[in-house]
């Protein structure tokens, strides 16, 4: 099978789908890879790298996305990259279905392209590898984001994150208890923190519990629950996910003004819509904003900031997925993993994932009985 790395064209996207090892190996199992120039910069893999792996090096988006089969990528394609694709090609990416444009979920669906969402897909035991490892990342990311930002500055409250003694440490309110949220009460009870963490399900509140031996308080999250919560926070980590679903706004903007000034907002559900309503999009370029004098952090690809780590991390989970693409066909790949069926937003013209039927008002049609 023909298969593409393109350059990410998503400002200041540094991670790479696949290292030069995993292209190594798919090489040596008979598969052609195309890599467009410069893909791995950023995260210090250079064209020769590649090259010696045995994937071919190209210098037009073009030739990528019109040789390939399979386009492995870390964002969603671009609507000038889906012009470039032909119907029966499949791409394999980040799709953040629950913010996508209507226009591109038009564009697949008409040009029947098949797409598999990366934060969709589900192994054996229901996990999402590929969501899990990134949002390992974006947990302990958040947390020393978070520490930077408080220090002094022209709007940081000036303290450090641990405390000293005599000085009490920094409040860090998570909001969210699955597996960035975990991670970043870990990492900042790691760090001398004090730490509360609030969810709507108690079992994982109990899982946070066992795990950090009680050295971090747990909540339900009610609204009463967050709005005492963040009014003495000094950190308030978003970390609220529904699978398929575009995340709730539980902090409110009257919440935020009750803030204590400087404090930090790090909204890492912002990929998915943000759970805090005053939250934006930002970019690494310019990742922070200052709003009712609180600094607020919402960067979609967060992960993005340690691209090396990332592109690893990215390439260990989904290698599995590309392997079994490449070799047994897409189709087949499908039918004989449920796992891998469930990332399938569309599939030869139909719309199989239910929630874009609910965004965007396509008819639905299962993954299933398109292959039956």
């Amino acid at each position: 099978m023909n298969i593409g790395i393109p350059n990410e064209l998503l400002k200041h996207e540094n991670r790479v789908s696949l290292t030069p090892a995993a292209v190594a190996a798919l090489t040596q199992l008979g598969h052609t890879i195309f890599v467009e120039s410069q893909a791995g910069k950023s995260s210090r893999f250079g064209d020769e790298v590649y090259r010696n792996a045995g994937a071919t090096v190209v210098y037009s988006k073009d030739e990528v996305f019109r040789r390939c089969e399979l386009i492995c990528g870390v964002e969603p394609p671009t609507m000038d990259e889906i012009g470039m694709m032909e119907s029966g090609q499949t791409t394999f990416s980040f799709l953040n279905l629950p913010v996508a444009r209507p226009q591109f979920i038009e564009a697949i669906i008409r040009k029947k392209i098949n797409t598999v969402g990366y934060e969709l897909i589900e192994s054996d035991d229901g996990d999402r590898p590929v969501f899990h490892s990134m949002s390992e990342i974006a947990g302990q990311l958040s947390v020393f984001i978070a520490a930077r930002y408080l220090e002094t500055g022209d709007h940081g409250r000036g303290i450090i994150l641990g405390g000293i003694a005599g000085v009490a440490p920094a409040a860090v309110v998570i909001i969210g208890a699955g597996v960035v949220g975990t991670e970043a009460a870990r990492t900042a009870a790691g760090l001398g923190a004090q730490v509360i963490v609030l969810d709507t399900d108690l079992r994982r509140l109990r899982n946070v519990d066992r795990l950090l031996l009680k050295r971090v308080s747990t909540a339900l999250a009610t609204p009463v629950n967050i709005r005492k919560s963040v009014t003495y926070a000094d950190v308030l980590v978003g970390a609220v996910f529904i699978r398929g679903e575009r995340s709730p706004n539980v902090v409110t903007e009257d919440m935020v003004k009750s803030m204590k000034p400087g404090a930090v907002i790090i909204d890492i559900s912002i990929d998915q819509g943000g759970c805090v309503e005053t939250s934006r999009p930002t970019t690494l370029q310019d990742p922070a904003y200052v709003l009712h004098d609180v600094i607020h952090y919402c960067v979609p690809n967060i992960t993005g900031t340690v691209a090396r780590t990332a592109t690893y991390a990215l390439t260990n989970s989904i290698l599995p997925f590309v392997i079994e693409i490449a070799q047994k066909g897409i189709v087949q790949a499908l039918r004989e993993d449920k796992g891998l069926a469930k990332g399938v937003c569309s599939f030869n013209g139909f719309c199989t994932q239910e929630m874009v039927t609910t965004i965007f008002g396509k008819k639905f049609s299962s993954i299933e009985s398109l292959l039956s």
